[in-house]
């Protein structure tokens, strides 16, 4: 009778067993086919239900759905948001919203997530906290979805793919900021968005600068300038995947600004690689300004378009304080402005920027010292923003390792690859910014738009660790089982979180052992 293990490939001197199992799909067709999308179909199921299985508790409001559960229920009813009376957040998870008023209230978001929010709202009630929570949890499980895709073209790896999704599947970040009617993890959707059609316009534009090289006659003079290329149907998409965001939150300008600038630069370097004389100029006067009006130019309008309800309508705030309607509106921006610019309001999980690598202060969003259905004496339950620690640390490390990696080589002249560099472009869109805003009250729950590019970071670096094909065999294995005992320890760790991510009733001195770091308290 055949043994199990005589259907494993053997490990021997021709590599690992990984490898070997590798091998064997990929010389299957219909194997790699199923896998292609078996994989990420599994681990979204997994996020789904990580993220949806009683979305419902707490039934009450928490933290700052406080703004954005009842702005996004106004929104729907009267195309602006509006100031609510005394005891509306008791009231609204029984269904009463008679404390809605119709007076505008003074708002420093964009609407479009709060339509996003209304939208469950007016599916499941403006009472039913499932449905308040509901478009953050569909847009948080897609978005381990977009991880998948965006590190798939980034570097045609199925592991690495995999591997980085899996990771912000099961992230506590990841999960309670799509448990939540904040605005933080649809912003990061559609910043992920972005980047994918980014990737999906390098793909196809760099093989046609590519086939411009190749043309031309070794013995001609080189070309001083090449095309413009205007049929960039992916820089639109990503325009308005950027728009979009920056019209969930400003900070979604920033993830325009960087990537505008990043299509400028390997539009640039395309055009070098491929014998442009003026390969700098070219890219950005020329090619630089076709760019520009095709991706902000749909950005401009997805964000004015955000705004009609407060453009149709007479109520919202200041709608009327000037006969044109469109200078109203920028004078309402001027005070959001001056709003984000002078906020410096005291919180007691307040987080500056320079923190945040570090984890010092997480959020605690929600907290019941006294919960029902716990069997001893001294319960709680929270909600809290603190991440999968493994993952964090970990992937502190792995950007300073890709950062190091970059720095190497340019000094060396031996420039990396995208897959080492693309991660790091992501942090400069979503975290240094933050490091600019003073003294400004901020969270460190804004840190779930850095999360996609630090699993793929991560992923990146676990894959340099587990060692290339080229590595001695014995440097192969022991690299892959290090990532092995790495990967059941974020898996021990995320099951052993996954209570105080869900606000589940646990004994006090359960949730005691979860906080490392005083200020996770």
């Amino acid at each position: 009778m055949t043994s199990p293990a005589s259907l494993l490939p053997p490990l021997d001197e021709r590599g690992t067993l990984w490898e070997r199992l590798r091998e064997r799909a990929a010389a299957n067709p219909t194997t790699m086919r199923m896998l292609g999308w078996l994989v990420p179909a599994l681990i979204t199921l997994l996020a789904a239900a990580l993220r949806l299985v009683n979305l419902s508790h707490p039934h009450e409001i928490m933290f700052d759905e406080t703004y954005y559960v009842k702005d996004s229920w106004s929104l729907w009813n009267l195309g602006y948001e509006a100031k609510w009376g005394d005891g509306a957040d008791a009231q609204l998870p029984t269904g009463d919203d008679s404390a809605m008023e119709k007076t505008g209230s003074f708002v420093v978001h964009p609407p479009l997530g709060k339509w996003l929010i209304a939208l469950g709202m007016a599916a499941f009630g403006p009472g039913s906290s499932f449905g308040w929570r509901i478009t953050a949890a569909i847009l948080g499980t897609l978005t381990v979805l977009l991880v998948y895709l965006v590190a798939l073209l980034l570097t045609r790896s199925r592991t690495i793919a995999a591997l980085s999704s899996g990771l912000l599947a099961i992230d506590g970040l990841g999960i309670v900021l799509s448990r939540i009617a904040l605005l933080d993890g649809i912003l990061t959707f559609f910043i992920l968005l972005g980047v994918l059609f980014v990737l999906l316009d390098r793909r196809r534009t760099m093989p046609l600068l590519a086939a411009v090289g190749a043309e031309d006659d070794e013995d001609a003079l080189p070309r001083m300038y090449g095309p413009i290329l205007w049929a960039r149907p992916w820089l639109i998409a990503a325009g308005v995947a950027f728009g979009a965001a920056s019209a969930v939150k400003w900070s979604g300008l920033y993830a325009l600004a960087v990537y505008g600038l990043y299509v400028v630069v390997t539009d640039a370097l395309a055009r070098r690689r491929a014998g442009i004389a003026l390969w700098p100029t070219d890219a950005a006067f020329r090619q630089g300004l076709a760019s520009f009006v095709l991706a902000v130019g749909p950005a401009l309008v997805t964000y004015f378009v955000s705004w009609t309800g407060w453009l149709v309508t007479a109520g919202g705030y200041d709608r009327q304080v000037d006969a044109n309607p469109l200078v109203g509106l920028w004078k309402y921006h001027e005070a959001i402005l001056k709003f984000h610019t002078g906020l410096v309001s005291p919180h007691p999980y307040a987080s500056p920027a320079w923190q945040w690598p570090l984890l010092l202060r997480p959020t605690a969003i929600w907290v019941d010292s006294k919960p029902s259905g716990c069997g001893t004496d001294h319960c709680i339950a929270v909600v809290t923003s603190i991440p999968n620690p493994l993952i964090w640390y970990a992937s502190m490390a792995a950007a300073i390792y890709l950062l190091y990696r970059f720095v190497r080589g340019l000094i060396d002249r031996n420039p990396v690859g995208p897959a080492l560099t693309f991660p790091l472009v992501g942090l400069i869109a979503t975290y240094v910014p933050w490091l600019l805003v003073g003294n400004r009250t901020i969270f460190q729950f804004y840190t779930i738009a850095m999360m996609p590019f630090l699993v793929i970071g991560l992923a990146v670096a676990l894959r340099e660790l587990a060692g290339r094909r080229s590595a001695p065999l014995h440097r192969r294995q022991a690299g892959q089982r290090t990532v092995t005992v790495f990967l059941i320890a974020v898996i021990v760790l995320s099951v052993f979180y996954y209570p105080l991510w869900t606000g589940m009733s646990v004994p006090y001195e359960f949730w005691l052992i979860h906080n490392w770091i005083p200020g996770w308290i």
